[in-house]
């Protein structure tokens, strides 16, 4: 399945003109990394994976709709997927796109 491009495209929006922003094809999605390190995708299993401090993984797991990243049978803190029914409004986005960039860029540069 290839991944949402208009998700895609209001991810854009929201992160605006940030000179460290990249986009780069991954895991068959778009990624946006900042500084070199992954913020946010536009998931090519529909919706968007989100990293995220993996200390803060289980809270955000509890108070919102977000799931996990499993990857090859194991759960990956610090990676969330959010499914494009949570996604519909840019209301609904902007939080996973500040949580996605605020985690990236305090990230060591790659």
């Amino acid at each position: 399945m290839a991944y949402d491009h208009e998700l895609a495209g209001r991810i854009r929006q929201l992160i605006g003109s940030d000179p460290d922003l990249t986009e780069k094809k991954m895991f068959g999605g778009l990624a946006f990394l900042i500084s070199g390190n992954m913020a946010i995708a536009a998931s090519s299993q529909g919706g968007a994976m989100v990293r995220v401090d993996p200390a803060q993984s289980d809270a955000l797991v509890a108070t919102t709709k977000a799931t996990l990243m499993n990857m090859r049978g194991r759960d990956m803190p610090g990676w969330l997927q959010v499914s494009s029914n949570d996604l519909r409004t840019d209301d609904q986005l902007a939080p996973w796109v500040e949580i996605g960039t605020g985690y990236a860029r305090s990230l060591p540069s790659k």
